[in-house]
This record gives C-alpha cells, sequence and structure tokens, in this order.
C-alpha cells in the first residue's frame, strides 16, 4: 500500500465515526416521466404520455443523504412547509434512517420543489424537457428561525463538521451563520459552505466549494484556465478568510488553493461523458467536508471529492455515492 492510498483508506475508515450537520434549504426534487406521443394541436408542444413519478431529497437534504450513504451520522437542520412536499421530503429522511428532529415546520411557507419533465422511452436515454420551480415567499417567521437557532445548538454542539447548504431560499439567516461560526469556534468543528448566491457573507469558514462560473462572478476575473483560477481563487480566499477553496471545473476537474499552502489541479475522475450534473455539488462538499473531519489532508480531501463526483455524475437524477463504492474505485475494498 503506498503512503497516498494509506492516507485515503483511514479517512474512509474514519467516516463511520463522524457526526455531521446539514443545515440550509432542503428541497423537494420530483421527477415526472412520460413517453413521446404526439405534438398538441393547441400549441407547438410535445405531449409526453405521463408513466411514472419519482421524488427525491434535493438542495441541503441531498447533502445530507449522501453524508448519510458515507456511513457518517448526519444531522439534518432546515425548514420545509405543512404541505404536501414537506411531507414527502420528512418521509424521504425516515425512509432513509436519518434523523428529523432539526426539522423545523412553518405554517403558510411553501417547501422549495424542483419539478423536472422528464421525456423518453424505456429503452432511450430520458432527457429534461422543462423544470418548474415552487419557491418560499418571503423570510422566516421569528418564531421559525427561534426554533432553528434552539435545534442548532441542541445538536451541534458536538458535531465534527457543519455543512452549510445556501440555495437562496432564506434558511441560512446572518443569525443562523453566527450561531453556526459560533458554536464551530468553541467544538473545534470544520465548517464548510455551498452558497448559489451569497457565498461572500459566509465569511471565516474552513472550506467554500465554489464552481467557475461563481469564482468568476464573485471577482470579476476569468477563471477559465489554471493561471485565471489562481489569481481569482487567491482574491477569493481572501476575501472570504476561508482556510481553502475546492473549486469545481466540469470536465476540467477540480482545483484545490489552500490559504497557507500551494494550489493544486486534479483532473476529472473517469470519463467527461456525463450522464447528469444534478446535485453532483452535494456529492463533492459532503465527500470533502467528511473526509477533512475524518483528518485528511486538503489534498487527500479533494481527491476523494474529486473521486465521488466523478461517479455520481454518471448516475440519472439526483444521486448519492456509498462509502463501499468509494472503496471500490480506489481499490480499498480490504477495508473495513
Amino acid at each position: 500500500m503506498t503512503e497516498a492510498t494509506g492516507g485515503l483508506r483511514a479517512a474512509v475508515d474514519g467516516f463511520g465515526a463522524r457526526t455531521v450537520v446539514v443545515v440550509g434549504d432542503l428541497i423537494t426534487d420530483e421527477y415526472l416521466f412520460g413517453k413521446p406521443a404526439r405534438i398538441s394541436r393547441e400549441a407547438p408542444v410535445l405531449i409526453l404520455r405521463f408513466s411514472e413519478r419519482e421524488v427525491l431529497l434535493g438542495g441541503a437534504a441531498n447533502a445530507a443523504h449522501n453524508i448519510h450513504a458515507l456511513g457518517a451520522r448526519v444531522v439534518p437542520l432546515g425548514v420545509v412547509g405543512r404541505d404536501g412536499a414537506g411531507d414527502e421530503l420528512v418521509a424521504l429522511f425516515h425512509a432513509a434512517g436519518m434523523p428529523t428532529d432539526g426539522i423545523v415546520t412553518e405554517g403558510g411557507r411553501a417547501t422549495p420543489m424542483k419539478t423536472r419533465i422528464m421525456a423518453g422511452g424505456y429503452q432511450s436515454t430520458r432527457q429534461q424537457v422543462v423544470r418548474l420551480d415552487r419557491e418560499p415567499a418571503g423570510e422566516l417567521m421569528p418564531i421559525t428561525e427561534d426554533a432553528l437557532l434552539s435545534r442548532l445548538t441542541a445538536l451541534a454542539s458536538r458535531a465534527d463538521a457543519i455543512l452549510v447548504s445556501d440555495y437562496g431560499y432564506g434558511t441560512v439567516t446572518p443569525r443562523v451563520f453566527d450561531r453556526v461560526r459560533a458554536l464551530a469556534r468553541r467544538s473545534g468543528a470544520i465548517v464548510s459552505v455551498d452558497s448559489r448566491y451569497q457565498l461572500p457573507r459566509f465569511s471565516g469558514v474552513t472550506a467554500a466549494t465554489p464552481n467557475e462560473a461563481e469564482l468568476e462572478q464573485l471577482t470579476g476575473m476569468a477563471a477559465d484556465d489554471e493561471r485565471g483560477i489562481e489569481k481569482a481563487g487567491r482574491q477569493l480566499l481572501e476575501r472570504l478568510d476561508a482556510r481553502m477553496l475546492l473549486v469545481t471545473r466540469g470536465s476540467q476537474g477540480m482545483a484545490l488553493l489552500e490559504r497557507d499552502g500551494a494550489t493544486t489541479f486534479i483532473p476529472i475522475h473517469g470519463t467527461d461523458e456525463i450522464a447528469d450534473v444534478t446535485g453532483a455539488g452535494d456529492t463533492v462538499i459532503s465527500v470533502f467536508t467528511l473526509a477533512l473531519a475524518s483528518r485528511a489532508s486538503p489534498a487527500e480531501a479533494a481527491a476523494l471529492a474529486n473521486v465521488a463526483g466523478g461517479l455520481v455524475v454518471m448516475k440519472r437524477g439526483t444521486a448519492t455515492v456509498s462509502r463501499a463504492e468509494l472503496r471500490q474505485v480506489l481499490g480499498l475494498s480490504g477495508s473495513r
């Protein structure tokens, strides 16, 4: 066994002893499948004959599901509405064997739900035709925010890591994030952040995982090659006061920038002929965070996240990667 392989094995073996709190926007991912039938007479649109419906955990819920699939103890924290989408989300958590005592219900608030209409026959590749998003309106009610803070304090005080998954639906308020940082300072927990729109407000964290487009938007600098990523990434690291950035680059792999270290470019794992990128960012930050919490070096954690990202984009829909899959691909099948 090489030294590098030994480090990866130790990290993967350590997953089961870790507790990760995932706080963020819990999303219900709905897939409606139909077989193309004909063109409508009412409008020049395709008519699909309904075949099946599938509901999956999305957003922060998908990140939590990935942590759970990797064998760690996960504690999801977030808000759902008193509606059908919220009921389905909680039922999916129960079915997967994850706790729901960190989930707050707010009456009158819609649970975020992304509905993807998928077209294709049983023997053909199913393509996404359109996506319909149902989103909550307005901020959390003060009583909801207070309940979330109370559960965060009770459930995250002994966590090895806190993963913040912000999809812009208002769960991670400034007060919630301030509490996350305070709890992490007290316990020494890893704090990682994935934020679609407001990454600069999540400063002082261990790690953040922007993609190339987000890096360009946040810095106003081109990040389409290694030199550009290095320059823009260093600027963002300083702005965030973070220890590291893991920049996802699609078919180009990833780039790891360490505040007090080097920049490492990691080529894509596997093929670049991907099946579905839905939720891939959730998998990447989940593996990266859990590996760091399991005392992997930043380079080892990034390597594991890169492998997991390469695996999950070969799966259809919002998916997870298991610890067994990681071991098999890395040739670690002999470990516990």
